[in-house]
């Protein structure tokens, strides 16, 4: 029951994100990252995100289609590309609710430290359980990634 209630959250918050702003779980936290950092590289992005270089290329691909990132050639190197987000991605999540992953964090954090080694162990546990060790999992929590949320309503 749990663990469908958790799932359940999960979906809810992505579709939120979808049909309000149109946006997916990794585009929001990609465009929070490129925003709280002025800008960066893609590849760097990609670090700090934790998700492939190739998915990365995907998400600034359909966030600079919707006028949210621009890519920009440094100015010291012109081989590298900077990604900058515009006033619209701005917009945008200043007003979009707080990601998932960031609430959860800081509620995780204000726990005791056993109460934090205990519920990973136990997370770590049901993992194991459902054969889920091996699966990739990039610290985004969403269910699935639609490839084109609807968009926001006018």
């Amino acid at each position: 029951m749990a663990l469908r209630r958790i799932m359940r959250a999960v979906d809810m918050h992505s579709r939120r994100l979808a049909s309000e702003y149109g946006l997916t779980g990794p585009q929001a936290q990609v465009l929070k990252t490129v925003i709280e950092s002025g800008g960066l590289t893609a590849g760097a992005l990609a670090r700090r995100v934790s998700l492939s270089q190739a998915t990365i290329t995907d998400i600034l691909k359909r966030l600079e289609q919707r006028g949210l990132v621009v890519r920009e050639r440094c100015s010291d190197d012109r081989r590298r590309v900077n990604v900058r987000a515009t006033t619209d991605a701005e917009e945008i999540l200043s007003t979009a609710p707080p990601l998932l992953q960031d609430t959860f964090v800081a509620r995780f954090e204000q726990l005791e430290r056993w109460e934090q080694l205990m519920l990973l162990s136990s997370l770590q546990r049901i993992a194991a359980m459902m054969d889920a060790e091996s699966l990739d999992a990039a610290p985004i929590l969403m269910p699935g990634v639609p490839s084109d949320p609807p968009a926001p309503p006018p």
